[in-house]
This record gives structure tokens, sequence and C-alpha cells, in this order.
């Protein structure tokens, strides 16, 4: 979160705090939850082509359920624990830019995964097919590898 409030300007970053903390207390609407998202995905970006905002129901009751059982299995190791049974060749393609570390991706992923590999993309943010630096690398990336896998 840290990384990702550095990328918002000072107004946006007091806003997303004070949405973050209506978050956490249960205050916070689905308007104010939609905001949120909004203020996240500029944060996760590093140089967005414009496109149409998906229209997506905003539930923070879904997303405090869904994230306080995420939470509890990263911090206990068990959501690594389940990488184990995968048995299919994984590739993590990750931006640069992402506000999720790379090595807190490509690190705990290649201790777990039989078959990996992490493909990191220059000038790209969370949503690489999004973005106009990297967007080309991104699907040139994935037409290879997924050739390699049909070959």
């Amino acid at each position: 979160m840290e990384i990702r409030l550095n990328h918002l300007n000072n107004d946006e970053r007091k806003e997303a705090l004070s949405l973050l903390a209506a978050l956490d207390s249960g205050r916070i609407k689905d308007d104010g939850f939609a905001r949120f998202g909004e203020l996240m995905g500029k944060a996760d970006s590093y140089d967005p082509l414009p496109h149409d905002s998906e229209v997506m129901l905003c539930s923070p009751d879904i997303y405090q359920q869904i994230w306080g059982q995420a939470g509890k299995m990263r911090s206990s190791g068990e959501l690594l624990q389940l990488g184990k049974r995968i048995k299919c060749p994984v590739v993590a393609i990750h931006g640069d830019y992402d506000p999720h570390p790379a090595v807190g991706v490509q690190e705990p992923l290649s201790r777990v995964l039989k078959n990996f590999r992490f493909i990191l993309l220059e000038n790209c943010g969370h949503h690489p097919w999004l973005e106009r630096q990297a967007k080309q690398n991104f699907y040139d990336t994935l037409r290879t590898e997924i050739s390699v896998v049909e070959d």
C-alpha cells in the first residue's frame, strides 16, 4: 500500500487514506469503495492507455470477506503451501512498476512451484494489457509462452 500511495499525488493520497480508513472500519459505502478502486487503479498503472472503465459490482462486504480469508492464508503460509499442488508450468508476467514488488512474487513462487518462470516487463504496471509502453511486449510474451506450452 505504501508503494501505491507514493504513486498518487498529495490530494489523491489523502483521499485514498481516508477511504482506506473507512474500509478498515467498515464504514465505507459502495460509491466510496468504487472510488478507492479507481485510485488504486491509477496507482497501479505506469502509462495507461485510455480505456473505458469496467463496470463491476463494488461490494466492500465481499472484499472484506475475501481478503480477510486470503490475508490469513498469506500470513500463515497456507497460500504458498497450496502452490505445491500445482503440477502444470507457471509463468508470471510482472510489471516493474507494479506496486507488488517483483521479488515478493518471484522468490516465494520459485520455491514452491516446480516448473516456474518469471518475466519482468519494463515500464509496466499491474495491468500490462492497458499499458501504452508494455501492451505489445505483454501480448508478444503471452503468445510465445502459449506456443511453448502447445508444442
